[in-house]
């Protein structure tokens, strides 16, 4: 790391301020908590994506997005809660300079992914309701493949540019980060040199992400919305409206939860409220995740008590 500005030497490793406020009974309290809902995200999560596998009757495009959803959710929350639980059982904070980094590209990378599939699932919604006949043959296996190979790599290419960017920066001041994980604002803030750069292609990135997303399941929602007033019977009209309910309830959260957190200017972002949306972001959102595409869900739900019939059989 050699020396930074002056004689003051190069951060090597930065501390986790994130809930250092809290005394340590409650910090352990946090941590059981957080592992229950950890525990619970990924296993409700696998959940979905092995009766997705298994399961005849969800071998469709729609299931076919949300299983990946569920398999994005599971890396999307480990990326920023394992650190944490550690953090919080042991009150070990430290984190190396080059994790770091990769926790932030990780943090970014698949929140971008994230929000690609919310558009391919929007679109798949689209075809369903505004061209039902057409359905099947539109939405092939191999164009679902491609729609979240595409998503994955955008997610993963779009802010590859972080990395490149990060590594150039020199850290040789305070090393506390006062977050629970190495999001934007407070990194950048800690760095000696000038990220003025960085400020400007995280804003310009992060708002391309998010109002491009929203723009494009906005337009499919509107046709969609079009399409279902256009519903001769009203039994008709609530099924149409019922396959959207849970892809709605899930964008409503998390478009909610990030332009809250990112869509204010980051130089005065009050850390407090940003770090009780970050939590609701990585940890509460992946855990309600299953809940919302399977719960209310007559087929997930049949799928799942057909699943542990024949588990209890060879039992």
């Amino acid at each position: 790391t050699g020396m930074g500005p002056g004689n003051e030497t190069a951060v090597a490793e930065f501390i986790l301020e994130g809930f250092s406020g809290l005394n340590q009974r409650l910090q352990l309290l946090l941590s059981l908590i957080l592992l229950l809902t950890y525990l619970t995200t990924v296993m409700g999560n696998t959940t979905i994506i092995f009766l997705v596998q298994v399961d005849h009757r969800l071998q469709t495009p729609m299931y076919f997005f949300i299983s990946n959803m569920a398999f994005l959710e599971i890396w999307f929350t480990s990326s920023t809660t394992i650190k944490l639980l550690v953090i919080l059982s042991s009150g070990r904070r430290t984190i190396s300079v080059s994790s770091c980094f990769a926790q932030s590209y990780f943090y970014f990378a698949l929140g971008c992914t994230e929000f690609a599939l919310l558009v391919v699932m929007s679109f798949d919604r689209y075809v369903a309701i505004c061209q039902p006949l057409r359905y099947a043959v539109t939405m092939k296996q191999q164009l679902c493949k491609h729609l979240v190979v595409a998503a994955w790599i955008t997610g993963f290419t779009l802010f590859s540019y972080r990395l490149v960017l990060l590594s150039k920066l020199t850290f040789c001041g305070s090393n506390k980060i006062h977050h629970f994980f190495c999001d934007n604002s407070p990194l950048f803030k800690l760095s000696c040199s000038d990220t003025s750069l960085l400020w400007k292609a995280d804003s310009i990135f992060l708002c391309f992400v998010l109002l491009g997303s929203l723009c494009l399941i906005m337009v499919s929602y509107f046709l969609i919305f079009h399409c279902i007033l256009h519903i001769p019977s009203a039994s008709g009209r609530k099924k149409a409206f019922a396959t959207c309910s849970s892809h709605l309830t899930s964008l409503a959260i998390v478009y909610g939860s990030c332009i809250a957190l990112y869509a204010q200017p980051s130089e005065d972002v009050y850390l407090e409220t940003n770090r009780t949306v970050a939590l609701l972001n990585t940890v509460l959102y992946p855990f309600v995740n299953p809940f919302i595409y399977s719960l209310r869900n007559k087929t997930v739900k049949l799928a799942l008590k057909e699943a542990i019939g024949h588990a209890k059989l060879h039992l």
